[in-house]
């Protein structure tokens, strides 16, 4: 049932005139009483300007690209690969030419931030939403997202995840686009492993994100099946003599301080430790720089590996081995989708493979 301007006002104890004069912005209101009002619309998941009959498809000229860190090299990428197919040159069937404006909501990896940007594109009928990059993995926020994709889905609304795992329950979705970032830190460790590295230290994202995960499982896969880790199918199948998964992985953000904390603290607990697979580039920058302030060469000493072949990886001394997620193509394609300019994958889901990039940070580890 269609919430209105009355159920809102009710839920607010205000009058119909409050409530829109709070939404109008055009009148000043007291703080408290603005404040129960947005409550209220918040609570209600109340649509401006919603009348039913103008809810039946989503109007709007707006595309709305959701981010966690827009000055992550990752998000910006894909957010203005994205862009660029949005803004372009459409199909004459819009005031300007078929072109949408897209607005990049940075929610800074916040969960309460991503919901709210859904929210008020939600008010602004926007035409379309892209969600990129990892999922917070915790259920009450998915069925949260999940309701409010759904909500959008109804209203019109088309909705792409990109570089994001497909939702459990996907019919508001038109496309998800996921990378393969399991096989990707799978090839990555088998490299190393194949160099003859046995002591590897991994320096891993935040608990909470599905890419963490994704990329950490694939770490452990590799370790175990050359057998250093339970269960696997190398030697005799045991772990090697005291190698400690859990004491070999350091979690923290997606950043550079994150990487150089993490590498310090791999070298405290196994100072045998030979190489490093970090979590992404910019985190591995954070390695290389604590491998150098140990005294300690790349990749003599020690190899660093990344993840995501940033556009610095290339210019890193020496140049970073990672494993490269086409970005800017995946948020082309996101783009497009978002505009009904491709038709979606077969059954809605597409993943996206993940190549390697051996590069001069990985070598033998030294006899």
């Amino acid at each position: 049932m269609t919430v209105t301007l009355a159920d809102v006002a009710a839920r607010a104890r205000v009058s119909p005139a409050t409530v829109s004069r709070v939404l109008n912005g055009n009148y000043p209101v007291a703080a408290s009483t603005r404040e129960r009002v947005l409550r209220a619309v918040d609570d209600l998941d109340y649509v401006l300007n919603g009348p039913a009959s103008s809810l039946a498809a989503a109007t709007s000229d707006l595309i709305g690209i959701l981010v966690n860190d827009i000055a992550d090299p990752f998000f910006g990428i894909m957010a203005g690969a994205a862009q660029t197919e949005i803004g372009g040159p459409g199909d004459g069937s819009g005031r300007a030419g078929g072109e949408k404006l897209a607005v990049v909501c940075n929610t800074g990896g916040s969960p309460e931030r991503e919901l709210t940007y859904l929210t008020l594109l939600q008010r602004q009928r926007a035409a379309a939403v892209v969600l990129t990059g990892g999922a917070v993995e915790d259920p009450v926020h998915q069925a949260a997202v999940s309701a409010k994709l759904a909500k959008l889905a109804d209203a019109g609304t088309r909705v792409v995840l990109c570089g994001r795992p497909p939702l459990p329950d996907g019919e508001a979705v038109v496309a998800a686009l996921a990378f393969d970032n399991r096989g990707g830190g799978r090839r990555l460790t088998e490299h190393l492993l194949s160099l003859g590295h046995r002591r590897i230290g991994y320096v891993a994202g935040p608990l909470e994100r599905t890419t963490t995960r994704h990329r950490l499982e694939g770490h452990r896969d590799a370790m175990r099946a050359a057998g250093l880790l339970g269960g696997g199918t190398g030697g005799a199948g045991r772990p090697a003599d005291g190698y400690d998964e859990e004491r070999l992985t350091v979690h923290g953000p997606y950043d550079r301080r994150s990487g150089y904390d993490a590498t310090l603290e791999l070298l405290r607990r196994e100072p045998e430790v030979t190489a490093i697979v970090a979590a992404n580039d910019t985190v591995a920058l954070g390695a290389c720089a604590a491998v150098r302030d140990r005294g300690l060469r790349i990749p003599e000493d020690i190899s660093v590996a990344g993840f995501d072949d940033l556009p610095f990886s290339v210019d890193a001394v020496p140049a970073l081995t990672t494993v490269r997620l086409p970005l800017f193509e995946a948020g082309a394609r996101a783009g497009r989708l978002a505009m009904g300019k491709e038709n979606p994958p077969p059954g809605g889901i597409a993943t996206i493979a993940a190549e390697l990039m051996v590069r001069g940070s990985t070598a033998p580890p030294r006899a």
